[in-house]
């Protein structure tokens, strides 16, 4: 009928679940605690990943009902889940390995700001281990963590994946961190979902405003993505509206009142051209990426900084 773009392979699972039984996608569900949900999403066929829109790999999502609350010591737990899951994606002896971690966004839009606000509270060491190497060293379990913020295209005049060509080629980390808000389908999942993947990322294809990929295609070494929802398309939310009413009248038996090819023409007509480049964020967003993006840099800073190293 039309395109609904999330940025969450766990959307898609559930999309293509409701539709038809797709052989190459393997969903896993398992409960944290009280209120987080963790979905492990394996996309294992070039098919499956063709048809669900997404590459072929691994995807984690962390839900948390109450992150968008003001709660610091719920905050830090979900950073701890956070780290856990985070570690799944690294190699078994990455301690003292060299980590470049990307906040992608512009800082001037506040939706599209995590990226950006997260480098900003991370603890960066590359420059102390090479000013203090050995010494540093001594207490263990530290990683040379480096950090930049390559804006966007409108910007620079660059693709991103051009600067972090540069960067990589450079610097030579072992492992690159790509930090990006991303859009949803669900307005439940709006900053409430951490996703954790190692299939690197397209920025700006939440919004349809695609760009060259960032990945280990490109850049030649093991690429994580971590994305927070922070916007969601607007057609998503008439169509569920709409959906709704039409499971509404299929319960009182008014199934006849709209035929299902004039709904799927009505949805048509009203989302096109209209609503299709439309995007709904909270009306806290300024609070909330700030929140979150505090949220992040904690459970990068546990997982490549631990508290022992912190020495200065």
């Amino acid at each position: 009928m039309f395109e609904i773009r999330t940025d969450l392979a766990v959307e898609t699972s559930e999309d293509k679940g409701k539709k038809e039984e797709l052989s190459g996608i393997r969903v896993e569900k398992m409960q944290e605690g009280d209120d987080i949900v963790i979905t492990r999403v394996c996309i294992e066929t070039q098919k499956a990943a063709k048809s669900a829109g997404k590459p072929k790999g691994n995807y984690i999502t962390i839900e948390a009902e109450q992150m968008v609350e003001e709660d610091t010591g719920y905050h830090r737990e979900i950073s701890k889940v956070f780290s856990q899951q985070l570690k799944g994606f690294l190699p078994k002896d990455y301690s003292n390995s060299k980590v470049l971690i990307v906040g992608l966004g512009n800082r001037e839009v506040t939706p599209d700001a995590l990226g950006p606000k997260v480098i900003d509270h991370l603890f960066i060491t590359r420059h102390l281990i090479k000013e203090y190497g050995k010494y540093l060293l001594e207490f263990d379990k530290c990683c040379s963590v480096s950090g930049i913020v390559p804006g966007v295209m409108a910007q620079t005049g660059m693709e991103t994946v051009e600067i972090m060509k540069g960067v990589v080629e450079e610097t030579k980390p072992d492992i690159v961190v790509v930090i990006d808000a991303l859009a949803a389908r669900s307005i439940k999942r709006l900053n409430r979902t951490i996703q954790i993947t190692d299939t690197g990322i397209v920025p700006g294809s939440g919004v349809g405003n695609y760009r060259n990929a960032i990945n280990r295609e490109h850049l030649g070494i093991p690429v994580i993505a971590i994305g927070i929802p922070t916007v969601v398309d607007a057609a998503t939310i008439v169509a569920d509206s709409f959906s709704s009413l039409m499971e509404q009248l299929n319960e009182n038996g008014q199934e006849d009142v709209v035929e299902q090819q004039d709904f799927q023409e009505m949805i048509r007509d009203l989302i096109s051209p209209k609503l299709n480049t439309m995007y709904v964020t909270s009306k806290d967003i300024d609070e909330a990426v700030n929140r979150l993006s505090y949220t992040i840099s904690e459970g990068l800073n546990m997982t490549f900084v631990p508290e022992e190293s912190h020495i200065f």
